[in-house]
């Protein structure tokens, strides 16, 4: 039965109130609540990034990094210009280790930014 309610109260109401819940959950750093959110809403809607991105935020936050990784991925492959998609991804692989991927992710983000020094 929880598991009923718990899916509910995430899933509840029009996609902008879930995104304004969402959000809502982002700020106060509730990060796994604001994911459980999102996940459904970027299946209703997801050629939108902005649900993406800040779903791949909340499971960085979270460190459900496999999960954020799938998410920009997502995001980069549709707007390779997307560049805090692009930093994101970066910092992702970074913590997972992953220096060598992440490195011509963290040099496009720099260069679409004008922060070529950081390349």
């Amino acid at each position: 039965m929880d598991i009923i309610y718990d899916t509910e109260y995430y899933a509840h109401g029009t996609p902008a109130e879930r995104w304004e819940r969402a959000r809502l959950f982002f700020d106060a750093k509730e990060y796994t609540a604001a994911a459980r959110v999102l996940a459904g809403l970027v299946e209703e809607v997801p050629d939108q990034s902005g649900p993406r991105l800040l779903l791949a935020r909340a499971y960085y936050h979270s460190a459900q990094l496999g999960r954020a990784e799938t998410e920009l991925r997502a995001i980069v492959e549709r707007d390779p210009v997307e560049h805090y998609a692009r930093l994101m991804l970066g910092r992702t692989l970074e913590r997972q280790g992953r220096h060598a991927e992440a490195r011509p992710h963290l040099r496009i983000a720099s260069a679409f930014t004008g922060d070529v020094a950081q390349a």
